[in-house]
């Protein structure tokens, strides 16, 4: 009885380690088929083997860009962006009527390089179609339109915050003193210019999409337009709308002008984003331009989850 015991339990025993064996083969292959899954799908091994397809290749290089760390080409393209806005003698027509002082605007950029062929052409042009934006110009289209914002008659400038007896008057702001290089004061051309004229649908939509749309140097959306950037982006918006550019689009044009005002402020917010999982080209453009990121306080607040990003451009709120 004894043998037939101890042969029991060595019989028992070798179950026992053949089951542990058995266990251990199946997750080692079970670990090697998962990262076989991984490096299969992983976009560097996909582009590295030409294992992508096509319309898939922009996606992929995307993500490697972002786990890269290389956030630049997405949130600012060097190609530049274009606005969908008919510029056609505009600049012309803000020389004529005063609001632009050609010899100021020119004197000014004389100090920082002089004007491009191209900005010259926006500036004293006529037939202009569509602005392409981007890092080398952005100044120069914020001044434009800043001006357009300033000079064209739109009831946000006549009915809105800027002119509430509580301020002390629409002049006192820096959109309006700051802007220094028209002939004469700003203000003889506060909301003067018929310029470009909008219909009632088209005005609701710049004031809903306005109230939306904040800039990290304030506190204010651009139906408050008390900076630069506020009334330059509320001129953007005139002009979109003229063109009968959806309210999505808006928002995202904006976003991307905003980017290129402000580089720095969002190249962090794309960081925040991406290190929450987020590719920049998938943020909805409406919120990332809300009070919660692209004010002063949002701003801070993104600042508190992450480091931020250095590069070196965007401007103040004067010419």
């Amino acid at each position: 009885m004894k043998n037939e015991k101890e042969e029991h339990e060595k019989i028992d025993e070798k179950v026992k380690k053949d089951d542990s064996v058995l266990a251990w083969k199946i997750s080692a292959i079970g670990a090697f088929v998962l990262l076989a899954i991984v490096v299969f799908y992983s976009p560097e091994f996909r582009l590295k083997w030409g294992l992508s397809t096509v319309g898939n290749d922009a996606k992929i290089a995307e993500k490697i860009a972002i786990n890269s760390g290389d956030l630049s080409s997405l949130v600012l393209p060097s190609e530049g962006v274009v606005l969908p806005i008919n510029w056609d003698n505009l600049g012309k027509k803000m020389i004529d009527a005063g609001v632009i002082d050609a010899a100021k605007f020119e004197s000014i950029y004389a100090r920082r390089g002089g004007l491009s062929n191209e900005d010259k052409k926006l500036l004293y042009g006529s037939n202009n179609g569509n602005i392409t934006i981007n890092q080398q110009n952005s100044g120069v289209v914020l001044n434009l339109l800043w001006a357009f914002g300033l000079a064209n008659k739109n009831p946000v400038l006549e009915e809105g915050p800027m002119v509430d007896k509580k301020y002390g008057g629409a002049g006192r702001f820096a959109s309006t003193g700051g802007w220094t290089i028209a002939k004469g004061s700003a203000m003889d051309y506060y909301s003067k210019l018929n310029l470009v004229t909008l219909t009632d649908k088209q005005q609701d939509l710049v004031e809903r999409v306005s109230k939306n749309i904040y800039r990290p140097c304030c506190g204010n959306s651009t139906y408050f337009p008390d900076c630069n950037h506020g009334m330059a982006m509320l001129g953007l918006l005139e002009l979109l709308a003229a063109e009968g550019v959806g309210e999505s689009d808006m928002y995202k044009i904006a976003l991307k002008v905003n980017s290129y005002w402000f580089p720095d402020t969002y190249l962090t917010i794309a960081k925040y984003f991406n290190n929450t999982g987020v590719s920049w080209n998938d943020v909805d453009a409406k919120e990332v331009l809300g009070s919660a990121y692209s004010s002063a306080a949002g701003f801070r607040s993104v600042l508190t989850k992450v480091q931020p990003t250095q590069n070196g451009g965007g401007g103040g709120c004067g010419v």
